[in-house]
C-alpha cells in the first residue's frame, strides 16, 4: 500500500477496508471502544479527531500509520 498523506486519505482508506470486511461503522466502533461518530468523523477526514481514537479504529480494521 502507498503512504497515504491527509485525514482525508486515512478516513477513505478506513472506510474501504470496513467495506471490504463488510461490516458496519457500529461494528468497527464496538470493536475499537469508540463511538459510532468517532469512525464516522475519521471516515470524512475530520481533522480534529484525538489519535488515541485514531490508533484504535486502525487497529479495528487491521490498518496502521508508518510515520518514516
Amino acid at each position: 500500500m502507498e503512504p497515504i498523506s491527509y485525514m482525508d486519505g486515512i478516513g477513505g482508506a478506513v472506510r474501504a477496508r470496513r467495506k471490504q470486511l463488510r461490516v458496519d461503522q457500529q461494528t468497527i466502533a464496538d470493536l475499537a471502544g469508540v463511538s459510532r461518530k468517532a469512525v464516522s468523523d475519521i471516515e470524512r477526514g475530520k481533522p480534529t479527531i484525538r489519535f488515541d481514537v485514531l490508533a484504535r479504529v486502525l487497529t479495528a480494521v487491521g490498518l496502521r500509520i508508518d510515520v518514516s
